[in-house]
């Protein structure tokens, strides 16, 4: 089984991708709805969310744990991979392939306060800042308009258009998104973009390295890879679901039916 994590609903984003890249693997996703927003708090907070979900994804039997939250992995993913012995993947930043693939050499990334802050982000534009010319937008409010279901219309048009347009008008041709919430926003974000900037979403490169990290896991254990009837998904919540229900059945379909919803009081 392979667990998947976020602050909230965002991380459905990338157990999208992870279900169409292994669909016969079992998962158990855990949205921290209760402390979401994770980034404007402290960092210190954020590692102690994440290594409780982190043992409560062990003890439902993950054998590998997808921190799908750009916040929680600048934060926690060192701590998390000293803390325990099964692997860890985590959200990479997505600004490398925009740099690499940047005709105007002007690149906009739009992520949470933590994301900026954490060590991959920094280590990542030290790289490729003498390439492109970066420029940062914090989404203030993007997080709490996903998890209320609010992925369009006026204030969605509004919000994500303060951030995204002083981007496209500095010449950005790419606008990175850097947080697993953003995806839901992507109709949004191109009626904006109207096609002058490439968006670009991390979370497919992430399944793909989740389906090698357990590739090997499986080889050196010699577990076989499931086979036949689609996987089952559970899903935990630590506070209100109706939204995580709703995205569950807009991306699973009728499927979704079968899947287990709880809520989570216990960490």
């Amino acid at each position: 089984m392979i667990g998947v994590y976020d602050s909230g609903v965002g991380g459905l984003s990338v157990w999208k991708e992870l279900r169409a890249a292994m669909p016969a693997e079992d998962f158990c996703y855990v949205s921290d709805g209760a402390y979401c927003p994770y980034g404007p708090k402290d960092p210190a907070f954020v590692v102690d969310r994440a290594m409780a979900v982190s043992r409560f994804l062990i003890s439902q039997g993950a054998e590998v744990v997808v921190v799908a939250c750009n916040t929680a992995t600048a934060a926690a993913i060192s701590t998390l991979r000293s803390s325990f012995a099964i692997p860890f993947v985590g959200m990479e930043p997505a600004l490398k392939p925009a740099a690499l693939r940047s005709q105007s050499g002007v690149v906009g990334v739009l992520a949470t306060a933590g994301t900026f802050k954490g060590r991959l982000y920094l280590n990542t534009l030290a790289r490729f800042s003498g390439r492109v010319k970066v420029i940062e937008q914090v989404g203030t409010g993007l997080v709490e308009l996903v998890e209320r279901g609010e992925v369009a219309g006026p204030e969605a048009e509004s919000l994500v258009g303060r951030y995204v347009r002083p981007m496209l008008e500095a010449g950005a041709d790419h606008i990175v998104l850097g947080c697993t919430h953003y995806p839901f926003l992507t109709g949004t974000i191109a009626r904006i973009v109207d096609g002058r900037a490439a968006i670009v979403n991390p979370a497919p490169a992430v399944a793909r390295q989740a389906q090698r990290v357990l590739a090997d896991l499986r080889e050196r254990t010699g577990k076989k890879q499931p086979a036949g009837k689609p996987g089952l998904s559970t899903f935990f919540s630590t506070g209100e679901d109706t939204v995580l229900r709703q995205l569950v059945r807009q991306i699973a379909g009728p499927q979704a039916d079968s899947y287990l919803y709880h809520s989570l009081y216990i960490i």
